[in-house]
């Protein structure tokens, strides 16, 4: 889908270094060049960036995810806006389809960084007037940003994709009451029930999860695990467990940030009962390190509406994470 009314000489679409192929699938939908970005560093490891079209009173749109290298990519996307906002452009957008600073959204420990916060404020600063983003790990981080933010959900992406299919006897598990809520908008547009794990987090890579609270889920055959992000895939691992001891014999993880450090998709794919992991392109996956149980979505048809209903002054507010779509 193209949208052809896009006005192409009052846009420039630039990529950092973190996920280009995203943001050509995203210029390729809106029908607009994605324009160059000459990314390099000098001997020093100061990195030098040189957007390569003029910005001059036009609107431009920044695609970069804050994924590993998360520091590298944070400061390609501070020195863009920068770049954007020095040579006088008339809005400048931060397209970020992960923010992974999010986690980092309360002081739960003494004297630590509120970082989802501070890099928030760094975005500004650096010049965006809107920021474009997509599952934000807490709804209170949208809060942390003092310009218009557009939080987006990849519901629509997975339902285009499982509504095909025989859902009878499936059961949609969120791994934490955190998120819960947006697992249960997920369930509600399948039309099925929820339920929730009882998580503690005891380490970065390590959780228990002590039982279920919501919909019963004995009785039932199949569970869509459905959530945010997965790095090691210690939470999915351990829910796995807990559902096949419930009787659950079919496994489908549902994630909008498939991140998978440390191992964390192949631990997934270990587990016998889970079928297919089903994640979106937020965060880049070179194809040598995919597994034959990864599905991988494309977003970039939800991020091309909602640049384009902005362009043209109409509501996004169905591809919202609290909108009904």
């Amino acid at each position: 889908m193209t949208h052809s009314s896009i006005p192409a000489e009052e846009v420039r679409f630039f990529s950092g270094s973190s996920n280009k192929t995203l943001a050509e699938n995203i210029a390729r939908n809106l029908g607009v060049p994605l324009d160059d970005t000459r990314i390099s560093r000098f001997s020093n490891d100061n990195l030098y960036i040189q957007l390569g079209a003029t910005v001059r009173y036009r609107r431009v749109y920044i695609v970069q995810s804050l994924s590993q290298p998360v520091n590298d990519h944070l400061m390609e996307l501070l020195m863009m806006l920068d770049i954007a906002r020095g040579a006088a452009a008339s809005e400048i957008h931060a397209i970020i389809p992960y923010y992974s600073f999010g986690r980092s959204d309360k002081k739960d420990a003494a004297r630590i960084s509120i970082t989802a916060r501070l890099v928030a404020d760094l975005i500004q600063t650096a010049g965006a007037t809107h920021v474009m983003s997509m599952m934000f790990h807490s709804p209170q981080v949208h809060g942390f940003f003092a310009v218009p933010t557009d939080p987006l959900s990849a519901r629509p992406v997975f339902k285009k994709y499982l509504v095909e299919r025989d859902l009878d006897d499936h059961i949609v598990v969120a791994p934490d009451m955190g998120s819960a809520k947006s697992a249960a908008r997920f369930a509600k547009s399948l039309n099925l029930p929820i339920a929730a794990g009882n998580k503690e987090r005891i380490s970065d890579t390590e959780v228990k999860i002590s039982g279920l609270v919501g919909s019963p889920v004995r009785g039932h055959r199949r569970a869509l695990v459905y959530d945010d992000e997965i790095a090691t895939g210690g939470s999915i691992a351990e829910l796995s467990r807990v559902l096949i001891n419930e009787g659950v014999e079919e496994i489908t993880v549902v994630c909008t940030h498939g991140v998978f450090t440390r191992g964390g998709l192949e631990r997934l794919a270990d587990i016998n009962e889970i079928r297919e992991i089903i994640t979106t392109d937020t965060v880049y996956m070179p194809p040598e390190k995919r597994h034959p149980k990864l599905t991988i979505l494309s977003v970039a048809p939800v991020f091309a509406s909602a640049i384009y209903s902005n362009l043209h002054h109409e509501s996004i507010n169905e591809l919202f994470v609290f909108g009904e779509g």
